[in-house]
């Protein structure tokens, strides 16, 4: 088990995280860590297995997978691989994301995610799963497990490459060990130094907001009146 005093923040940091959905987290991203503003986080859309679950937020476990063939290894070796997965997975100090990286020409082509790989997972201790991949058994999949990814009614030839290694899902570059948060509208990955600057600058942008929002619901909107809103937006700090 990985040593949690390591990084600088606490399992209770990321749950509160939780709170929030992943457009906020990528609003308050832009004030906090300004040079992320254009990456860091997925490009296309993502099919929720569960649009209802709060928004997940973990130290990511990366991987990668193919199915459209069969690895061509002996049975043991693939045994032996998904195994070192697991234990992979399990090494964490801290609640945990799975980022799998589907490196098919055609990417879900067989799904890895099912009734079974998410009960495994979620007793592993990971909050759900972003993939480029597929996943399959919609009505059976364990209880609160979120996956993003595609659906695909077959597991075809699925089978672990690789694990602990640097992967990209839709644009979204990710490495071992990184925040990852992600709900219904896709993931993004939050540098660990600015974890806990986070509530803070959602805060702010809350307020910024607001003058907008009252504004617009109000008896007074004009175009003249958004101007001088928007100017004293800005001056909120």
């Amino acid at each position: 088990m990985a040593d949690a005093a390591a990084y600088p923040f606490t399992a209770a940091d990321l749950e509160a995280l939780r709170a929030w959905d992943t457009p906020t987290i990528c609003n308050a991203l832009e004030l906090v860590a300004p040079e992320r503003r254009g990456h860091g986080y997925t490009l296309r859309p993502l099919v929720a297995a569960d649009v209802t679950l709060k928004p997940v937020c973990g130290l990511a476990r990366t991987g990668t997978i193919r199915a459209a063939a069969p690895s061509g290894r002996l049975a043991e070796v693939d045994r032996g691989i998904r195994t070192g997965w697991y234990e992979y997975v399990a090494q964490a100090a801290m609640p945990t994301v799975v980022v799998l990286q589907d490196l098919d020409d055609t990417p879900g082509y067989g799904a890895f995610w099912g009734e079974v790989h998410s009960a495994v997972h979620k007793a592993l201790g990971a909050q759900g799963c972003v993939t480029n991949g597929s996943f399959r058994d919609i009505d059976a999949l364990a209880p609160d497990f979120q996956i993003l990814g595609i659906v695909n009614p077959s597991h075809a030839y699925v089978h672990m490459v690789g694990y602990g290694q640097e992967v990209s899902v839709h644009g979204m570059a990710c490495a071992h060990d990184a925040v990852v948060h992600a709900d219904r509208h896709g993931a993004v990955v939050i540098p660990h130094a600015v974890v806990r600057q986070l509530p803070a600058a959602i805060e702010l942008g809350a307020r910024r907001e607001k003058v907008i929002l009252d504004l617009c619901q109000s008896d007074r909107f004009s175009v003249a009146a958004l101007k001088e809103a928007l100017s004293r937006a800005q001056e909120i700090h």
